[in-house]
């Protein structure tokens, strides 16, 4: 019930043009238009580039559309959890003493904890029947709240190191404050490292919020997410019946692949003992 059986209609053709009207949008968000790049002449006869759902949704406008809420879950988690992590581990290591040991013991804690178990306890503990927008902010709070650590441990080693050098020396001899060397001196003497991890965690912060999904405890419908597209292939009726519901997976391993590239081509790019 409510369900679509899609069959073939022999000899039924629907001539395509370019440029063809179907429903209304905004482009970019400010024009309005009716306007599409190809489609039939009868807007009753729309065109699924990679097929509809089991509830005659158009797959390839879900997939574009979950790429948003996906790689922004990504993107934004990375910059919260490795803006935070930067900060606190230069500062531990800069200062070391008492304040690097604390930082230290309460970064080990966080990281002893299976990420996995973490995150679905931590999205346990916030009550049902939450919006779109609320759930998605949420995931973004938890993937940084367990990121942030090992980031901060490595900063905090780089730190340790810079501490000592002579450029950092002759700061503290001129009587600069302990927060400007950290701002001016320290931190900058990281970012190649940052911006290379950054790019390689990109992925795995995708992979938290699919596997939230995939789970029924992430985004919800109407929404759509890769991992909350991908919870439907997990039907073995469905998935016989519209095997293409499968699309999302592969624009998982896509990305996760350009990520690495792109990353491992960072690494090479700010390394100079590369030849």
């Amino acid at each position: 019930k409510g369900v679509f059986v899609y069959r073939e209609s022999a000899g039924d053709t629907r001539p395509l043009r370019f440029f063809a009207r179907g429903d209304s949008y905004k482009l970019f968000g400010l024009i309005p238009t009716s306007v599409h790049l190809f489609g039939t002449r009868d807007k009753n006869y729309p065109i699924y580039l990679l097929g509809a759902d089991q509830f005659g949704r158009d797959v390839f406008s879900r997939l574009l559309y979950g790429s948003q809420i996906s790689l922004s879950i990504g993107i934004v988690g990375i910059l919260l959890s490795f803006t935070f992590g930067v900060m606190i581990g230069g500062i531990s290591g800069y200062f070391a003493g008492g304040t690097d040991a604390v930082v230290m013991r309460l970064c080990e804690l966080i990281m002893s904890i299976p990420a996995l178990y973490l995150i679905i306890s931590l999205r346990a503990a916030f009550p049902p029947g939450m919006s779109s927008s609320e759930v998605y902010a949420m995931i973004i709070v938890i993937l940084s709240f367990i990121g942030w650590a090992s980031m901060a441990r490595v900063i905090r080693g780089m730190a340790l190191a810079l501490r000592e050098q002579q450029f950092v020396l002759a700061a503290r001899a001129l009587g600069q404050s302990h927060l400007k060397i950290v701002a001016r001196h320290v931190l900058p003497n990281t970012f190649s490292y940052v911006i290379v991890a950054a790019t390689l965690s990109v992925p795995y912060y995708i992979l938290g919020e699919v596997v939230l999904s995939f789970l029924g405890v992430g985004i919800q419908e109407p929404q759509a997410s890769w991992g909350l597209m991908l919870n439907a292939a997990q039907n073995t009726e469905y998935l016989r019946n519209y095997p293409w519901l499968l699309a999302p997976g592969a624009a998982i391993f896509i990305t996760v692949l350009a990520f690495n590239v792109l990353g491992d081509g960072l690494r090479d790019a700010a390394d100079v003992r590369t030849e």
